[in-house]
């Protein structure tokens, strides 16, 4: 039913133009297979594990020998406790343990600040992007979610497609396994005057939220491929972000070069990439407020890892990929320099997307190995900061009382050495444990022991 709907719509040259109510029934058509994905992952678990649903409600007790807070600090030799979904306390004397973790690392669940979460390779090893709404599309989404979720990241900012949306419910509802996701929805496309007037673009702010946007996304720059020029005007970009902040949105940049300053001066939330910024822009930044997310290097290894997959589909030819090489010491020099401007807050972000869905820990080594990032730094980058300029700094990103229960282990200690953060070996995400690989446990995953 979904393929041949979108097969027809797209005979007629209607989805690359459709607006976001004209692409809706496609979407909400999607979520269908998503359901009945839900329906057989909590049938699979009923049967396998009758007392998984109870043992969420529960008092649960980690045992933890060190203990990354999430915001600098190492705790040693202490116990976890947690009630359902929060972490309620830190106590060495809690007793008894149900989950041993001591010989690992334990911290916060990783949050990634920028992933495309439904972008895939189709059924013909191609990219597809993020609007299939094939079945075969979905259920790459859905295990895009589950090898993101394993890998350690319990929350993620999927920036830029319609599709993500019933994942994200689903997954909220409890109904899928996956990191927690917020969304744009829809992005904001620069194309200079085609992309409206001011008053145009505060009313596509606005018809994002009423579409269930958790933020807005909005492109400044043309792909690094295309060379990284402005596409938006500074009236422009102050419309976009103003509406943005009457709106109680977030706004996330995608800019290169002269962009940088411009969404910094329109008061805009956070900077993607950030390439070619001057000291000027980064101490521009700091003085603001603005967070920046730059990435040292996964998204473009994992597209000259996966060229010929990418090649030849929309907006990747030769000359894109020779830019993009060109650009990789260029990206780890924009990582090293910032990290070094007084005030300057970088967040952790991969920009994820076909390839790269479970292997978001390698910008986590590409900043320590490459930048010269500090692996504290490096790793608070993706807790309390992330949470902070996502505005969940209350709730996610640090290990205390009060806190989500995201809680992941690894087999190793990242401060020593960094490749550890491949290694995790332990998953709860809001008290619920969906993998534990800790030596002397039954393995489990998903909350079913096998």
């Amino acid at each position: 039913m979904i393929a041949a709907w979108l097969a027809a719509l797209r005979r007629e040259e209607k989805w690359a133009t459709a607006t976001l109510s004209e692409r809706l029934p496609a979407i909400r058509r999607a979520s269908i297979v998503l359901c009945l994905l839900a329906i057989f992952v909590i049938c699979a678990s009923a049967q396998k594990n009758p007392t998984t649903v109870q043992a969420q409600k529960r008092r649960i007790v980690i045992g933890a020998s060190m203990l990354l807070d999430g915001r600098g600090h190492v705790l040693r030799d202490t116990r976890i406790v947690v009630e359902g979904s929060k972490i309620v306390a830190l106590d060495p004397n809690a007793s008894p343990v149900d989950y041993d973790l001591r010989g690992f690392t334990v911290l916060p669940g990783w949050i990634d600040s920028h992933v495309h979460i439904t972008w895939s390779f189709g059924e013909n090893g191609k990219n597809a992007g993020a609007d299939e709404t094939t079945q075969f599309a979905a259920y790459q989404a859905a295990s895009n979610a589950w090898l993101t979720l394993m890998a350690g990241f319990t929350t993620v900012q999927s920036v830029g497609s319609p599709m993500d949306v019933p994942l994200r419910d689903e997954i909220a509802k409890g109904a899928l396994p996956g990191p927690r996701i917020l969304t744009a929805v829809e992005p904001l496309e620069g194309r200079g005057e085609k992309t409206g007037t001011p008053d145009e673009i505060r009313t596509f702010v606005r018809k994002q939220k009423e579409a269930g946007a958790d933020l807005i996304k909005i492109f400044a720059s043309a792909s690094i491929r295309q060379g990284g020029g402005m596409t938006l005007s500074q009236d422009q970009l102050n419309a976009a972000c103003d509406e943005a902040n009457k709106q109680r949105l977030r706004t996330l940049v995608h800019a290169y070069k002269d962009a940088v300053r411009a969404a910094t001066i329109a008061g805009c939330t956070e900077v993607e990439h950030g390439t070619m910024a001057t000291e000027e822009d980064l101490k521009l930044m700091a003085e603001r407020g603005t967070y920046l997310d730059p990435q040292a290097g996964l998204v473009i290894e994992n597209y000259l890892a996966n060229k010929e997959r990418f090649l030849g589909t929309p907006g990747y030819t030769e000359e894109g990929f020779a830019a993009m090489e060109r650009v990789l010491s260029i990206d780890h020099d924009l990582v090293r320099r910032a990290v070094k401007i007084p005030g300057l807050k970088v967040v952790f972000g991969t920009d994820a997307l076909a390839g790269a869905h479970g292997r978001n820990a390698e910008e986590l080594i590409d900043r320590v190995r490459d930048a010269g990032v500090d692996p504290m730094s490096a790793l608070v980058s993706a807790n309390s900061l992330a949470a902070e300029a996502m505005r969940m700094g209350e709730r996610i990103g640090s290990m205390a009382p009060g806190y989500e229960a995201d809680i992941i282990a690894l087999d190793g200690d990242p401060l020593k050495d960094i490749t550890a953060v491949r290694r995790v070996t332990f998953v709860m995400r809001g008290g619920i444990v969906y993998k534990n690989l800790a030596r002397g446990a039954i393995p489990t995953y998903a909350g079913v022991q096998p």
